[in-house]
């Protein structure tokens, strides 16, 4: 098979746009993670995220989160198209501040999850994800 330029063009074209598609999705979680956090600094201890390395599918990856003392936690998929996946509240009266589910993945990305503490503090953990078959039929 021979290409053209014209081909040959188009195809390098594609490729820079598929490049730069990412970025708009990463901004949209660090605009969701600035909301959640009223832009403040966040710590990378007092929170758990268990995302497994390789998911064969996309569309069922099991997560769990965990975070002593925490009253919610964010969790997004920062290459989705849309990042937010799930929020989870604690009362008072919580035994304990975890949840588990399964999440759908676009492709391989960086599950991220914040925890916003009782003490008005914030904890951050990520995890990168290597999707075999994506689930937001992206």
């Amino acid at each position: 098979m021979e290409f053209s330029r014209r081909d040959t063009l188009g195809l390098g074209l594609g490729a820079v746009a598929l490049t730069m598609l990412p970025m708009p999705v990463v901004a949209a979680a660090d605009d969701r993670i600035a909301e959640f956090t009223g832009g403040a600094d966040m710590a990378d201890s007092g929170l758990t995220l268990t995302a497994p390395e390789i998911a064969e599918n996309g569309n069922t990856v099991p997560i769990e989160v965990s975070a002593p003392g925490a009253t919610a936690i964010l969790v997004l998929a920062t290459g989705n198209p849309e990042p937010g996946v799930a929020t989870f509240n604690f009362g008072p009266l919580a035994a304990v501040q975890a949840a588990s589910t399964r999440i759908r993945l676009a492709g391989t990305q960086d599950v991220v999850a914040v925890a916003k503490m009782a003490d008005g503090s914030f904890a951050k953990a990520s995890a990168t994800v290597k999707v075999t078959i994506g689930g937001c039929g992206g």
